[in-house]
């Protein structure tokens, strides 16, 4: 029995899945570590904690398992965070900038100022905003000393999250990145895939720094070195989390969309082989490329990102203490019949699509002398609901289509409260699968792709199962009453 293996790094924390040629689960690990805000709106990995916790998994995940079974490697990371390393060492020369980080919306403004977001935008398909990687990474250039001459040398290496992973397994002796998240750093034309030496000078990184961009599944390096690990299995699937959330869940024909609540809150529809350009404050982003070997598929997605949804119920947790874990705000919320007109805006990262508004902050609003914890407790969930609603409205005029039916996933996905209110303010059905982790699902099914441990997407099709259909029940004149309440607020963030 040939095993795959998913690394999914995200924000907090790395999961490690080992997966059977049945698809059937056989091994878990996971790790969280540190998070680093160094200045209000910073935040930073130590790019050492981020390999240790993959390691970590990884121990934990083959535990039982035979390593000589491991047929592939696929992995999936927090896309936008952006790793500097020494090409001869491979010691990181800053901690990753994170993309959540907002130090670079002074930059994205002088930018736009000074009229470069068009032309970027028709190249990228992205908006000039901090989240981004490119600017990340020309302001570790101009903020550490000596840096940016000796990236000009070829001594330094870029790398989103995947880059520098794959880096680390291979010994050093792969740099590189698919194109989904090449397709982030503000530095890639999605139209002919390749590094645009036009966008390098405006946004500032020498060319010299940039892996190599491959597709999203085929083999691109084989171990080496790695701990519990056996030199030589090929590392055959590389995706942004998003990207293989959308894979993982078995959206192929154009038109399927799913919701990722994760940290954040990641919606992308595929739109098939061709770009669609975002008239309503929307991402134009890779959604992955096939090997050769397995025909080359290309497909594109609309995308609009929630910078927060899984982050609020940490703040109700960590910073109000509300609950001492998070599961637990699913019985506070629901213990009370409706959030008694209290409006949570989760804007505390700025706003995402589709408005990109990095000046926005969190706010509360409504608050009587009533409310109780149960009422935020509930608009905080509302709140990442309702953030969605901005995102697929705006999808829908894009695409030129109604959304019929949302897949979700993700860690929050398990919450009925916040799936039920999603499929009312949304006034569409909303798909749960069994397995709620198909970040790492896509990644594993990318890597069995690419080395034939399973022939075609057929079989992702067939594994995919629904867990639970939630459907609208609401009073629609109560919806939108309350998303007229939400609209008012969000004016004011």
């Amino acid at each position: 029995m040939r095993h795959v293996i998913a690394i999914d790094q995200g924000t907090t924390g790395s999961t490690v899945l080992v997966l059977d040629e049945k698809l059937q689960l056989r091994g878990r690990g996971y790790k969280e570590f540190r998070q680093i805000y160094p200045q209000p709106g910073w935040v930073e990995h130590d790019p050492e904690d981020i390999w240790l916790s993959v390691t970590f998994a990884l121990q934990a995940a083959l535990a039982g398992i035979d390593p000589a079974s491991i047929a592939a490697i696929g992995i999936t990371n927090q896309r936008e965070t952006s790793v500097l390393w020494d090409r001869a060492t491979g010691k990181a020369v800053h901690n990753a900038i994170v993309w959540q980080d907002r130090r670079t919306a002074d930059r994205c403004a002088e930018l736009k100022h000074a009229g470069k977001e068009a032309r970027v935008k028709q190249l990228t398909g992205l908006t000039l905003d901090p989240y981004f990687s490119g600017t990340k990474v020309s302001w570790m250039l101009r903020n550490v000393d000596g840096l940016a001459a000796r990236a000009r040398a070829g001594e330094i290496a870029f790398g989103t999250v995947d880059s520098y992973l794959l880096s680390r397994l291979t010994a050093r002796a792969v740099h590189a990145t698919d194109v989904t998240n090449a397709s982030r750093t503000l530095l890639f034309d999605i139209h002919t895939l390749a590094w645009s030496d036009e966008l390098c000078e405006v946004i500032g990184v020498p060319r010299v720094m940039l892996p190599d961009v491959v597709a999203s599944s085929g083999i691109v390096g084989t171990t080496k070195g790695v701990p519990g690990l056996p030199d030589g299995i090929p590392i055959a699937g590389l995706a942004g989390d998003q990207q293989s959330a959308l894979f993982g869940q078995a959206c192929f024909t154009p038109g399927d969309a799913k919701c990722t609540y994760g940290t954040g809150a990641f919606i992308l529809m595929n739109t098939g082989d061709k770009p669609v350009v975002s008239n309503a404050g929307l991402l134009t982003t890779v959604a992955w490329k096939l090997s050769p070997e397995q025909g080359g598929e290309l497909r594109y997605a609309l995308e609009g990102s929630a910078f927060i949804a899984g982050a609020a119920v940490q703040w109700l947790r960590d910073g109000l203490q509300f609950f001492s874990s998070a599961t637990e705000i699913e019985a506070l919320a629901g213990s009370v019949a409706d959030s008694g007109g209290v409006i949570v805006v989760p804007a505390f990262a700025g706003l995402g699509a589709p408005h990109w508004r990095p000046e926005a902050r969190g706010s509360i609003t409504g608050l009587t002398r009533g409310t109780t914890r149960a009422h935020i407790a509930r608009a905080t969930l509302e709140g990442i609901a309702l953030q969605n609603v901005d995102i697929l409205r705006a999808m829908e005029r894009d695409a030129g289509r109604p959304l019929r039916t949302l897949k979700v996933d993700g860690g929050a996905s398990a919450n009925d409260l916040l799936m039920q209110f999603q499929s009312d303010v949304l006034g569409v059905e909303i798909s749960r699968p069994d397995v709620v982790e198909t970040t790492a699902l896509g990644a594993a099914f990318l890597a069995g792709l690419g080395t034939g441990v399973w022939k075609d997407q057929d079989q992702v099709t067939r594994t995919w199962r629904e867990q639970r259909r939630f459907k609208p029940i609401a009073d629609r004149t109560r919806v939108n009453e309350h998303l007229a309440r939400w609209d008012a607020a969000v004016a004011k963030a």
